[in-house]
């Protein structure tokens, strides 16, 4: 059986467990259409280390997995905020009054 560490839950089944794709850092929220369609649908697809989203789905657990997709093995996992420090509110952007 293969195993995955998730950071709030400890050693879980990868069943449990769904891909959420690379982590990026979103354009600016002015950013051209083509800019934000680029950072939804494109991956960089590098072979080696990277560094993915992961949901845990029993417990709706969002967190970061570094994993060497060349030898899929999964070398560390921790929360979001190890990298994001502040949200972002996106309800106030761009909306008329």
């Amino acid at each position: 059986m293969k195993l995955m560490h998730c950071p709030l839950n400890g050693w879980r089944n990868f069943g449990e467990f769904v891909y959420g794709g690379e982590v990026t850092l979103p354009p600016a929220h002015d950013a051209d259409p083509k800019e934000w369609a680029d950072w939804v649908f494109m991956e960089d697809n590098t072979a080696g280390v990277v560094r993915e989203w992961w949901f845990h789905s029993p417990s709706s657990y969002w967190f970061i997995a570094e994993r060497d997709n060349v030898r899929d093995v999964v070398l560390r996992t921790y929360p979001p905020e190890e990298i994001f420090q502040e949200r972002v509110d996106f309800s106030s952007e761009g909306a008329s009054q």
